[in-house]
């Protein structure tokens, strides 16, 4: 029978696996570790160079879109508000244009870039009661946030409403 001395150490519950290895075997180990560490010592700035282009294109992708939604979205309501101007009998051109690129502005979108086109004309005399277009566009360059847009280079937003005119029978 051996001796308990010659026994093999158990480990307990609260001690760690270190504790029960041989003090020459702990060293051999611990020796490994810290060789493997001193070798991954540049590993985070090399991970760090090769994920962040990707992540801050991604991050600017989605500032750009999400700009560009917005937009779209004010552009709409723009449209439908001077589409609702337009029907009304006696509208003109110039005055529904003028509640358009006003709307735009006081939404925060630059109205110097937008561009308000009827369809067909609004007509000068009252008995007119087709269907009137009014779309509302702006290039996205004019808008976005960027100082230069990336992803949505050379792209314009367009809205467009129809609604039937108003007329005196």
């Amino acid at each position: 029978m051996r001796d308990h001395q010659d026994m093999p150490a158990r480990k307990s519950a609260g001690t760690s696996s270190f504790a029960t290895i041989e003090a020459p075997r702990r060293l051999k180990l611990e020796k490994l570790y810290r060789l493997c560490r001193r070798n991954r010592r540049g590993s985070a700035v090399v991970e760090f160079a090769i994920v962040a282009p990707v992540f801050f294109a991604f991050t600017l992708g989605m500032i750009e879109v999400g700009r560009a939604v917005m937009v779209q979205q004010i552009l709409t309501t723009a449209s439908r508000e001077g589409a609702r101007q337009a029907v009304l009998d006696g509208a003109t051109q110039s005055a529904v244009t003028t509640f358009v690129t006003s709307y735009l502005t006081s939404a925060s979108v630059s109205s110097g870039g937008a561009t308000v086109a009827f369809n067909p004309s609004l007509p000068t005399a009252s008995g007119y009661t087709g269907p009137v277009t009014v779309t509302v566009s702006v290039p996205f360059s004019q808008v976005t946030w960027s100082p230069s847009p990336i992803f949505l280079k050379g792209t314009t937003l367009t809205a467009s409403t129809t609604m039937q005119r108003e007329g005196i029978q």
